[in-house]
């Protein structure tokens, strides 16, 4: 199988995405076709040994749309195709604009001339009167001529739709107008009929029953919403957008010692890169050598820059704050994780939810049925007494009430809304269906190492049962003996024993699975388990009761003897994350149950269960328990979301209804899952749920209105109320109607733009306006100080800026725009004024505070 995605043109409506949609099924051999109407693309996955590319292009093109492959004949590059798309998105924006403006010129006159003598404006004598009737309809004919003419593209797509059998919203528009078009011409005979045969009285009548205005309004009103639709649509791919955006064209790279600037896909894996401050990093890669502050917030969300040093991971699009460094790419062009991310969130937004098959369906039918309802419309008129005007105007305002754009772009714009968002806070969601389904899971499953737990040991507690020693005493004599384990506990209390003078050991042994042994200075100590203290005859009686304690904690007890008499207790743990606590309070309030799944010992499971709130827990599961865990509970009948982080996670991630991956996970669960989490934040996959019933109850409003505006329309329109309350719709009420219900869902799903989880609080984001202490970490006196900057032209002059206030003593770290004019410094502790400007003068720019 393989999957193409081809650019559509011409779609207009729903019912031009049903068409092309069976035109691609109809072929044999397609597995799955997708279309989306907001982005114009076609997606197929299809048998390549029985179709190709050229099969799917022909038959798009046989019923009057336009095919062509997806980035065809352009370097394989998403920026590329991104700036591609916006300029030609800015051209039919400008196209569609240049319309407007000339159809509403001829309309405003037209107008004049139909109806300005209806209140009162005057008329030249040549037009006025009934005697000058005949002239006055030629000339309403020649204005409306060109209005047609410019929006032609209508009747062509229209017209060319009905002979293929593939009607959609551009006939509908075509009828309507081309029907009052016409009737106008009718009127015109008659009134030239009228005038030979001296019957002032059907001239009279004819002068009245002229629709030259009702065609052209109907086109113009239909462009008008046109145009503004194609405006709003824009906006909700805003967050694709900046992502394409963040990506640097060029990089400096050091090759055979010299450094030269390259185009961004020229880098390959392997090239050693140089990063200075204020410059946007064009890879993923490591660091060699130096350091620097990383802004992670464009791509994972983190407010704070991250301190990168040798050997820590960077990520491309991410931006240098201070400090220069060189890196070794080890991820470039499409395999970065700017652009893995770009390709996620463009084939969820383009991607198809469930729901939207209801609108798919409706949609197939909609056009054929609503002109059958415009021609019972005409007939039932007529035979109701009316005349051919009344009966022909009422026909026409069905015709172009008529919306089956609402239908089409209810789901779509809200999912790229919804994907855009997410990717913003740092969520990605692979798939629309993904995004639907996670907000109606009936229970949150979570791997407990990694996800509710940091996943790093730690030490939590140290007891020390030998009076004679003090707590740092005995701490030097642990970090000594676990100086040389490579166990995972031993890697905990040598971190918290870090500065302190450690004491050598001697004839140190290993005893796998029990603990181990070693000298200090002639005296023989050991460290492990008690099933090692058994062993070696040692009595740990008197500290049991502590053991026990922790045990029953999900704590590990490593027990310290000197001898054969135990010395102390030191407790190692995974201990639970804040954000985790935060994540499964806002589940329950947001009514789903929450369930751990783990390899870990029951009494450690059931700890961490208990203290972070879980309802239920199973502990001492292997990797397919937890697989067949997920599908126990799905026989129940219930919707299963589940988030874990390892390899042994990806079948359960696979088996859950929504799988959810850790950012910082294997390779293996991000693969396996719909959604990843790329902050490797528990709350983050709160917000993922919030955001999906938030995208969801807007598809549900939209789909609502989009219906609901079709069944009270469609009625109206064909008179329903006016034998009982003489209420109608003309065909211009209906074609600024149905412009105006298309632009209603778009900016309806805009609103997602502005979603905020109601349940997991961001992070306060301080923005600096005075220069005052602002926060306090690890002790120490965090000032931010904002300094007025003149003469900064580009990134280069922020560069230099920046580097010369890192240079001073107390200054953590410091950023500049040459946009706002402004640098501004975060101290370790005062810093006066006249050295920071000093430092900027010395650069050659103006400073003040």
């Amino acid at each position: 199988m393989k999957t193409c995605k081809f650019n559509v043109t011409g779609m207009t409506c729903a019912a031009c995405q049903a068409n092309v949609t069976k035109a691609a099924n109809k072929l044999d051999g397609t597995k799955k076709a997708d279309v989306n109407l907001l982005s114009g693309t076609l997606t197929v996955t299809f048998d390549e040994e029985r179709l190709t590319e050229k099969d799917y292009i022909d038959a798009v093109n046989s019923i009057g749309y336009g095919a062509s492959l997806f980035g065809e004949n352009k370097k394989n590059n998403l920026k590329t195709q991104w700036e591609e798309r916006k300029k030609n998105e800015f051209e039919n924006t400008a196209s569609m604009k240049k319309r407007l403006a000339l159809s509403a010129v001829f309309l405003v006159v037209l107008m004049y001339v139909a109806m300005g003598h209806m209140v009162g404006l005057p008329l030249p004598h040549f037009l006025h009167g009934t005697e000058n009737a005949l002239l006055n309809a030629v000339v309403q004919l020649l204005l409306t001529l060109p209005v047609m003419v410019i929006n032609r593209r209508f009747f062509i797509s229209g017209f060319k739709g009905l002979v293929k059998r593939a009607a959609n919203m551009d006939s509908l528009v075509a009828l309507g107008s081309s029907a009052s078009f016409l009737y106008g011409i009718f009127a015109i005979a008659m009134m030239a009929k009228a005038t030979t045969d001296g019957n002032l009285q059907i001239l009279r009548h004819y002068s009245h029953q002229l629709y030259f205005e009702s065609s052209a309004m109907i086109l113009t009103l239909v462009t008008v919403g046109k145009f503004l639709e194609t405006r709003s649509k824009g906006k909700t791919s805003d967050a694709l957008g900046k992502l394409v955006e963040l990506s640097p064209k060029t990089a400096n790279v050091i090759r055979n010692g010299v450094e030269f600037t390259v185009d961004a896909e020229d880098i390959n894996v392997g090239d050693t890169l140089i990063i200075r401050p204020g410059e946007r990093i064009a890879v993923d890669g490591t660091v060699l050598n130096g350091n620097g502050f990383v802004d992670q917030s464009a791509v994972t969300g983190e407010s704070l820059p991250v301190e990168k040093t040798v050997g820590d991971e960077i990520i491309s699009a991410t931006l240098n704050k201070n400090g220069t460094f060189t890196m070794t790419a080890s991820r470039v062009g499409e395999n970065t994780t700017l652009s893995q991310i770009i390709t996620l969130v463009d084939e969820a937004g383009s991607s198809k939810a469930p729901i939207a098959r209801l609108a798919d369906k409706v949609s197939g039918i909609f056009v054929p049925a609503v002109m059958i309802i415009s021609a019972i419309t005409f007939i039932v008129w007529l035979l109701f007494g009316k005349d051919f005007e009344n009966a022909l105007s009422f026909a026409v305002t069905v015709l172009v009430i008529s919306c089956p754009c609402a239908l089409g772009l209810a789901t779509p714009v809200a999912i790229m809304a919804g994907t855009g968002k997410a990717a913003e806070n740092g969520i990605l969601i692979k798939s629309a269906e993904a995004l639907e389904a996670l907000g109606s899971v009936d229970k949150i499953v979570l791997d407990k190492t990694g996800t509710v737990t940091s996943g790093e040991m730690s030490v939590s507690d140290i007891f020390v049962s030998d009076k004679s020693l003090s707590e740092k005493e005995f701490l030097k004599i642990c970090s000594a003996l676990e100086k040389g384990s490579e166990h995972p506990l031993a890697n905990a209390v040598r971190k918290r024993g870090e500065g302190l003078d450690i004491p050598e050991v001697t004839d140190f042994e290993v005893f796998e699975g029990k603990g181990i042994s070693g000298d200090i200075n002639c005296v023989k100590y050991f460290a492990g388990n008690k099933r090692f203290l058994k062993e070696n005859s040692i009595d740990f009686s008197v500290v049991e009761d502590k053991i026990n304690q922790y045990s029953s904690q999900g704590k590990t007890p490593l027990i310290f003897c000197k001898e054969k008499k135990v010395i102390g207790i030191i407790a190692v743990s995974d201990t639970i994350r804040e954000d985790s606590l935060k994540a499964i309070e806002a589940f329950k309030k947001m009514g789903k149950k929450t369930v751990m799944l783990t390899g870990d010992n029951k009494s450690a499971a059931e700890f961490v269960g208990r203290t972070a709130g879980i309802d239920e827990i199973y502990a001492e599961l292997l990797p397919k328990d937890k697989e067949t865990a997920i599908r126990t509970l799905q026989k129940k009948g219930e919707k299963i979301a589940f988030i874990g982080d390892g390899i042994n996670d990806a079948p359960a991630l696979m088996r859950a209804d929504v799988g959810i991956a850790i950012g910082a996970g294997t390779d293996i669960a991000i693969d396996a899952a719909d959604i990843v989490l790329i902050k490797s934040s528990l709350s983050d996959g709160a917000k993922a749920v919030e955001l999906s019933k938030s995208v969801m109850r807007n598809i549900k409003m939209n789909l609502f209105w989009a219906f609901f505006y079709n069944v009270l329309g469609i009625p109206l329109a064909a008179g329903v109320l006016y034998p009982a309350f003489a209420l109608r719709l003309t065909p211009m009420i209906g074609s600024a109607a149905m412009s105006l219900s298309s632009l209603c869902v778009v900016t309806n799903a805009l609103r997602l733009r502005f979603f905020k989880s109601k349940y997991i609080k961001e992070e306060n984001k301080k923005t600096v306006t005075d220069n005052s202490p602002v926060t306090e970490e690890k002790g120490k006196n965090i000032m931010e100080k904002v300094i007025k900057v003149e003469g900064m032209m580009c990134p280069r002059c922020e560069a230099h800026v920046v580097k010369a206030l890192t240079t001073i003593d107390g200054v953590e770290s410091a950023t500049a725009s040459h946009e706002e004019n402004v640098a501004r410094v975060v101290l370790t502790k005062e810093v006066a004024d006249d050295v920071l400007i000093k430092a900027i003068v010395e650069e050659g720019y103006e400073a003040s505070i």
